[in-house]
């Protein structure tokens, strides 16, 4: 951009339609969820509103949440006693580090012990399903509508996140086209190519950044792609480039019946290409034991170039580079170091992009811990209280005048400080429904955040659904866990080396003797009901 007013003018143009884009996704979004450092892309703003408490007495409260840095904000901090003040609530945080979480939630699910608000990372999980089953947990259906944000969730998106059509928790709204790739633009810069369009291109970019020292310091210490265990699995890295080779979505079809994606031929070209990658040191050998919290460390320390995950990602790291170059006193006259796109062209020339399903998980209410129907209104005033636009601006980033300064009515500036930011206010987001969009002010749309709009409103034409979504399993209520960790294990193993392509097969046919043939067959008639 060569003037303030072609800025102006294109930045405007965006605004206008981030804020027609999500309106309509209120209403008509459905996909599949994806993982990675979670935060909503809200690219409209609206006036504050207050948010003002019950009653004088404060409601305690207890939540458990995902946080995904080292550091977390304490019950103490000056944004949590804001936050207390406008809600009239008291509350305790219980931070869970992200990577181990599902693993907390299970041992919680498990104990009884329960808080008043769960975070629910997988409402078709099934120790979730048979929770709910079980009567663990207030079935929220009827009690939406109550609510003047609430009440206004999609029903796409509540059909995503329900149990046999019910809803058992409120869902944290998510754009639908958030997945894509973003890399460090000045490296690719500096090994001489262009933004890849085709998978070979994009293997190429990997290879470069690992063999033509795109940092310039004349030194072998660099490479490609940094994934971790999870983004082998689901969400990103490895479900993003399956698609890219032509593979369904979870689910695909054939002759008329829904078959698992790793039996389609694409789905296997895809892991072959990733075995590719790790056996050319393109990208980290340690990402089966890598930490999610510490997964952006190497692009913003100059180690690693790409990462596929959600595009928003691109800002948060251009941020994270550019307080590094200031805090060790480097000149830095480059607007950004990243950039992004959202998938590359098959082989078939086709483009698949893996959606979100609207939602990141669920915020859900045990009967254990909150026992009457006026604790549980109490409760979703809160949460609906969450989606106002002061308290959207607080949670995502504080408190004027230290967290941030305030340009303008849409629009702020955040502190440098990455301490103070990661101790007093990342992770407090977690909490929001953003029903039915996001409000709060925003960080000011520079050109990456402009073009990570751009990309995910792109990404909409290209999505590929999982046709099961909806479904509810009682085969994978059961053995959902044992079945995933079959192939998930599998799969890392035939990456890395430990199996090869008879191995893949022999895990497989382990999948269907443990349960899958049930499951494919129990997915099929639910799938056949749904047609009729």
């Amino acid at each position: 951009m060569k003037n303030k007013s072609m800025k102006a003018k294109r930045a405007s143009t965006f605004l206008i339609l981030g804020t027609m884009c999500i309106v309509l996704l209120a209403s008509c979004s459905s996909g599949k969820s994806s993982g990675g450092t979670d935060s909503p892309n809200n690219s409209t703003a609206a006036p504050p509103a207050s948010a003002s408490p019950d009653s004088q007495e404060a409601f305690k409260l207890n939540i458990m949440l995902p946080i995904f840095k080292t550091n977390y904000p304490k019950d103490d901090s000056p944004v949590a006693a804001e936050l207390e003040k406008l809600t009239g609530t008291d509350i305790h945080f219980e931070w869970v580090p992200n990577a181990s979480y599902a693993d907390k939630f299970n041992i919680t699910l498990a104990s009884g012990n329960l808080p008043k608000i769960i975070y629910v990372p997988d409402s078709k999980g099934p120790s979730f399903v048979s929770a709910v089953k079980s009567g663990a947990f207030w079935d929220l259906t009827d009690k939406l509508k109550n609510y003047p944000n609430l009440s206004q969730a999609s029903e796409i998106i509540l059909n995503n996140s329900s149990i046999n059509g019910r809803t058992y928790g409120v869902y944290r709204g998510r754009e639908l086209g958030r997945n894509g790739v973003y890399y460090r633009k000045d490296w690719l810069e500096n090994v001489g190519l262009e933004e890849p369009k085709t998978i070979d291109e994009f293997y190429n970019m990997l290879k470069a950044f690992k063999e033509k020292d795109p940092d310039g310091n004349g030194k072998d210490d660099t490479y490609g792609l940094v994934m971790v265990k999870w983004t082998a699995g689901w969400g990103a890295g490895f479900d993003q480039i399956k698609l890219w080779f032509g593979a369904p979505n979870v689910w695909g079809e054939r002759d008329g019946q829904l078959v698992p994606e790793f039996e389609f031929d694409e789905y296997f070209e895809a892991l072959k290409f990733m075995k590719k990658l790790y056996d050319e040191k393109l990208v980290n050998q340690d990402f089966a034991v890598m930490d999610s919290a510490k997964w952006i460390d190497p692009l913003v320390n100059g180690q690693a170039g790409v990462i596929i995950d959600v595009v928003d990602g691109a800002a948060r790291v251009d941020d994270k580079i550019k307080a590094a170059n200031a805090a060790a006193g480097k000149e830095d006259d480059r607007e950004h170091y990243m950039d992004v796109f959202g998938a590359v062209t098959g082989p078939d020339g086709q483009i698949r992009t893996l959606p979100t399903s609207g939602f990141a998980g669920l915020l859900a209410i045990p009967k254990s811990s909150v026992k009457t129907e006026e604790e549980v209104d109490r409760i979703l005033k809160f949460l609906d209280q969450l989606n106002e636009p002061e308290l959207q601006t607080l949670t995502s980033f504080g408190l004027e005048g230290v967290h941030y300064t305030k340009i303008d009515d849409q629009t702020l500036e955040r502190s440098t400080d990455a301490v103070l930011l990661e101790s007093e206010v990342e992770g407090l987001n977690q909490m929001v429904p953003y029903i039915p969009e996001g409000k709060g002010l925003q960080v000011a749309q520079t050109p990456l955040r402009l073009k990570q709009t751009e990309v995910q409103l792109k990404n909409r034409e290209t999505i590929v659904a999982n046709p099961a979504e909806p479904f509810i399993s009682e085969v994978y209520s059961q053995k959902g866990q044992q079945l995933g960790n079959i192939i998930n294990d599998a799969r890392i193993k035939f990456i890395v080396g430990q199996i090869d392509e008879q191995g893949w097969r022999d895990a497989i046919e382990l999948w269907k003797k443990s349960g899958g043939d049930d499951y494919v067959k129990e997915i099929n008639e639910l799938y056949a009901a749904s047609k009729s």
